[in-house]
């Protein structure tokens, strides 16, 4: 394996499309990116991959000219970067489809085609027939199906990232970065977008392409790229790494013979085990607490089972389109289910009813703090009793003496650092207000705690205190969810139980390696120990 991050073209062919150069970025005392390098052939499909925090984010910034390096440097075929903040100039050498789409639903494919650029120029008036032909042009030039007229909010997912790339090309780019692109697709819809691709990297156009799904990776891309603690790790032709390799690559640990216990299969299907299949009912065991049985939820899920045990933690890990966020979100109520069955020490939660999963027993840490956990403009006390009102007064009242009282205690249970309880929880820092959030779902005495990366964006110390708390809950007799792609969230785990693309595809005891639960994360075999069953659970990874 030939390591060509810094090799020149063959030949002195040309210079390559898109390169960083020793780039290094520090926002206070963190290091994102350190001595960082990269380059991307014309018309090359280039993968970038690496765990979170590897700093591929963070070059994906500085290459498309949001963020400036503080050192190193950045060229386009050959040029020096254009100078920060002059916008055309960047867009014109480089473009980003993100996984979030940027196309205005409200706005015709037309409009979002040419945003900003419908007329002439300025104060000319804007002539529709005309826009319509140029979007009809633009469109037909890159094989994209898609009518100029209709509402962006009308197409699939799929048919908005063929949009926006489009678009990006409009302004004479060729060179796009692509970032999680098929987060959202199906099997159908990422088998239309590659040969998209393919097409385009015959016209010359190069792709910088980061995915979860490292099977992706070999499927379309010809160079990869491994960044890990923030910096470069390995630049090498994809036919030349391994699956194995790669992993390795990613975590910095060495797979050995002693990684599975012995009782353990030597790779997934290859012993006479048997494997565990869609729709098998949830395994069953005295002091069951939390059963999912045959769930199906649409875009995420198909018969899914699972089951989690009193005193247990299980950690349900996947990556972005794994749909494990949104089959935690479901026990809490969040989501109905098109067909299967979730309860709670034998109680039936009905899916999509907030109200049932709480009656039943369940608290819910949420994804996203500041959009799914915090009332912002009220105060500490307020937001961590929101789920017990009916417990501080009388017929439906809220008694102030009786809210403080309340607040206090989980301000005491969760060390949670602040002035007073009627201080706003907007003053507190991100990881008292990550306290605030888990004394709320604690407030209830749940049966069972679902935890969403109940550690996103916490420091080292409030990181270590909350997972703790997490481990006691499971202690003292209850049962404990943590949905997260995090390793250090999985650690507390007594169990880790994988997700790839809506099915559960392997399921670890204590005693994984970090490689061995990414490469069931990333979609590609790995070794998988006999799970607390007895069963391997290592199924089929492929579309």
């Amino acid at each position: 394996m030939t390591d060509t991050a810094t090799a020149p073209a063959p030949g002195g062919g040309p210079a390559p499309v898109a390169e960083a150069i020793g780039v290094g970025k520090r926002f206070g005392a963190t290091v994102a990116l350190r001595d960082a390098r990269i380059a991307v052939a014309a018309g090359e499909a280039h993968a970038l991959v690496g765990r979170n925090g590897a700093g591929k984010s963070t070059l994906v910034s500085l290459l498309t000219g949001l963020q400036r390096p503080d050192t190193g440097g950045l060229r386009f075929s050959g040029e020096p970067a254009p100078a920060f903040g002059d916008i055309d100039a960047w867009r014109s050498r480089v473009a980003c489809v993100y996984q979030r789409s940027t196309i205005i639903p409200g706005l015709t494919v037309a409009e979002n085609l040419f945003l900003n650029r419908q007329s002439a120029g300025p104060l000319r008036p804007i002539r529709w027939r005309q826009l319509r032909r140029r979007a009809e042009e633009l469109l037909g030039e890159y094989g994209v199906d898609v009518d100029p007229a209709a509402r962006a909010g009308e197409l699939t997912v799929e048919q908005r990232q063929f949009v926006e790339i489009a678009r990006a090309l409009s302004f004479g780019a060729r060179f796009i970065v692509l970032d999680e692109p098929t987060a959202k697709l199906d099997a159908r819809g990422i088998a239309r977008l590659f040969d998209k691709l393919r097409d385009l990297r015959r016209q010359g156009v190069a792709f910088l392409f980061i995915s979860h799904h490292l099977q992706e990776v070999y499927d379309l891309c010809t160079t990869v790229t491994v960044y890990r603690d923030a910096t470069h790790i390995l630049t090498a032709p994809v036919a030349e790494v391994g699956h194995q390799a790669l992993v390795e690559a990613m975590t910095g640990e060495t797979a050995t013979a002693t990684d599975a216990p012995a009782a353990g299969p030597p790779a997934a299907g290859a012993t006479g085990l048997p494997t565990a299949r869609a729709g098998d009912p949830a395994p069953t065991a005295p002091g069951t607490l939390l059963t999912i049985e045959d769930l199906t939820l649409p875009g995420a899920c198909r018969d899914l089972s699972l089951a989690v045990r009193a005193g247990e933690v299980v950690g349900l890990a996947g990556a972005a389109a794994s749909g494990h966020v949104r089959v935690g979100e479901a026990v809490a109520g969040l989501h109905r289910a098109e067909a299967g069955r979730i309860t709670v020490d034998g109680r039936a939660v009905r899916t999509g009813s907030v109200p049932s999963a709480l009656a039943a027993g369940v608290g819910l840490v949420p994804e996203d703090r500041h959009l799914q956990g915090l009332v912002h403009h009220r105060s500490v006390a307020e937001n961590a009793t929101l789920t017990v009102t009916g417990q501080l007064g009388p017929f439906g009242t809220v008694l102030p003496a009786r809210t403080r009282v309340f607040a206090q205690r989980m301000i005491r249970d969760l060390d949670i650092k602040t002035p007073g309880a009627a201080t706003l929880v907007s003053a507190l820092s991100g990881g008292n207000q990550q306290k605030v959030v888990v004394a709320r779902a604690l407030a209830t005495d749940p049966r069972v705690l679902v935890a969403v990366r109940p550690t996103n964006g916490v420091d080292v110390r409030s990181k270590e205190f909350l997972l703790r708390r997490i481990r006691q809950v499971a202690d003292g007799g209850k049962a404990a969810l943590i949905v997260s792609d995090e390793l250090d969230d999985l650690r507390v785990c007594d169990r880790v139980v994988v997700m790839f693309h809506g099915r559960v595809v392997a399921e670890f005891d204590r005693g994984w390696r970090d490689e061995q639960v990414v490469a069931a994360v990333e979609g590609v075999a790995g070794r998988a120990p006999t799970s607390a069953t007895g069963v391997s659970d290592t199924a089929e990874h492929g579309r």
